[in-house]
């Protein structure tokens, strides 16, 4: 992706100067999160940041495990935590529930699957300052703890996996088209809109497509760090991505449009195999093309999968080459789906409800 691409264009928006240490709100979406809870909390509490100016929002659905038990012991111990109930359980509605209430001048968004650097709010705070950015956050770096989740951390780090995307890569500096989860100025909020709250994947990427169109921008810093944790099955995999195509899909549905067409290159990809195997029915000439692409596909990721189990480790070789085409055609099909709902819902462009100026 050209960052430039991403950056302010056109009316860019003039903000107010954000002070050296604004007030900073921590917002935790989470639903059943009972093996990551307190660790993601912990992360927050331990930030070194002046902890006057730092309050934390965990924003529950409902947990049916030992997740709000385990907010509740820590909140009995920790003033500046505070456990909500959002009854729409999915995590947009959860981002809002937690901005409404914030009472901070940068909204810091942090994912319960993840572990965040003691910096991550300062360093936000700093990459706001210095870029005058709506949004600012670091890259997606995965971590494993078990052999699938090893192999999908490679698959992750590859431009087969994840089409070249810029906050996929930690060594990316510059405006972007997205980030993992993100510290918003407040004014994000009001000027773009609050998250839109029907939509259960690519929430964040929809947002700051709408902070981009207003006229902000969105920053990728290498100062910014946290690692998440991926699916740990190909099942779980499969359902992920699924969910994402739908989301991006949705996007599109809603924004008539997309920042890039990298999202759309595994839609594209299954949709002409589609095509390919419809035709090798009706006309068999078709097949040799079929049989075709199918083997210089099989031949692009058994390359990839082999140079990714060469610089990591081999036992990753089978899983690598399972885990490449489970995403492709889970994003595809997902994508399809996606279209296929709004076709059928007749979902249009909506106006996002926006956070109401001080």
């Amino acid at each position: 992706m050209n960052p430039a691409a991403s950056a302010p264009r056109g009316r860019r928006l003039t903000l107010r100067p954000l002070a050296e240490r604004p007030r900073c709100s921590i917002v935790i979406p989470c639903y059943n999160e009972e093996r990551y809870i307190e660790d993601v909390l912990r992360c927050a509490l331990r930030q070194r940041y002046p902890t006057d100016l730092l309050e934390i929002f965990v924003v529950d659905g409902g947990s049916l495990d030992r997740t709000r038990e385990i907010v509740a012991r820590i909140v009995a111990d920790e003033p500046r935590v505070t456990l909500l109930h959002n009854p729409a359980r999915i995590q947009a509605a959860a981002m809002n529930i937690g901005i409404r209430r914030a009472r901070g001048e940068v909204i810091v968004r942090m994912d319960a699957h993840a572990d965040y650097a003691d910096d991550y709010v300062a360093a936000s705070v700093a990459a706001l300052r210095r870029t005058g950015a709506l949004n600012a956050g670091g890259a997606a770096r995965p971590r494993h703890r078990n052999g699938f989740q090893r192999a999908l951390c490679a698959a992750l780090s590859s431009p087969l996996g994840v089409g070249g995307s810029a906050y996929r890569d930690p060594s990316r500096e510059g405006f972007v088209e997205s980030v993992f989860n993100g510290a918003f100025r407040r004014e994000a909020f009001e000027i773009a809109g609050l998250y839109d709250p029907a939509a259960i994947t690519n929430e964040d990427a929809e947002l700051n497509q709408r902070i981009i169109e207003a006229g902000g921008a969105v920053y990728l810093s290498r100062e910014i760090v946290a690692y998440y944790y991926p699916r740990s099955s190909f099942a779980a995999l499969a359902r992920q991505y699924l969910a994402y195509g739908m989301g991006r899909a949705r996007t599109l549905r809603c924004r008539r449009r997309l920042l890039s067409l990298r999202p759309m290159l595994p839609f594209c990809m299954v949709t002409a195999f589609a095509l390919l195997a419809l035709a090798s029915v009706l006309f068999p000439s078709v097949r040799p093309a079929l049989a075709l692409a199918a083997l210089a596909y099989a031949a692009l990721v058994m390359a990839e999968s082999l140079r990714l189990a060469r610089r990591g480790s081999p036992r990753d070789f089978p899983l690598l080459c399972g885990i490449f085409p489970t995403l492709h055609a889970a994003h595809g099909l997902g994508f399809w789906a996606g279209l296929l709902r709004g076709a059928r819902d007749r979902a249009g462009r909506r106006e996002a409800e926006r956070l109401p100026a001080p």
